[in-house]
């Protein structure tokens, strides 16, 4: 008889670098909001008082949201792979949590962009034939992502699942 896997907390936390990753990630984000409404102001004298009025705006909500949201999100965000699935949970303000049997993974890739290298991190995803879509595990060491895809695939060969 085939063992039920149930939803449940995971145990592991992401890096924390990724803190700093997505602290850096967002102020360049706002960074170049910030950037382009200011160099606005100065070329364009007429809208100059709005154009710096949305600026203040914008640091007035981007420098907390900067702050306060990777804080939030390193709370949050767990993950765990153990013989019988993959489990998640993730969000800011709207949490999900996620479950994969390991014998409906279909594919599990890597992927590092440019920040993510600067920080030595990577996201490992797992795609199941699951209509919410790919698990998606983001903040993970790089050498630690490339180990988890290495265990997922060698589970994921020997599961006689069907992965659909």
């Amino acid at each position: 008889m085939e063992q039920q896997v149930r939803l449940r907390p995971p145990t592991n936390k992401v890096d924390p670098r990724a803190v700093r990753y997505w602290m850096t990630s967002e102020a360049l984000s706002n960074g170049v909001v910030a950037i382009v409404l200011a160099v606005l102001a100065f070329l364009i004298e007429p809208a100059r008082f709005w154009l710096l009025l949305a600026l203040g705006v914008v640091l007035v909500i981007a420098i907390p949201y900067i702050i306060v949201m990777p804080l939030w999100r390193y709370r949050v965000h767990r993950w765990e792979v153990t013989d019988d699935a993959v489990y998640t949970r993730t969000g800011w303000l709207w949490q999900e949590w996620r479950i994969a049997p390991m014998s409906r993974i279909q594919t599990v890739d890597t992927a590092r962009g440019p920040l993510e290298q600067a920080f030595r991190l990577s996201s490992v995803t797992v795609t199941t034939a699951s209509a919410a879509g790919p698990i998606k595990i983001k903040g993970l060491d790089h050498e630690l992502a490339a180990d988890l895809v290495e265990r997922l695939t060698e589970v994921t060969q020997a599961n006689k699942g069907d992965a659909t």
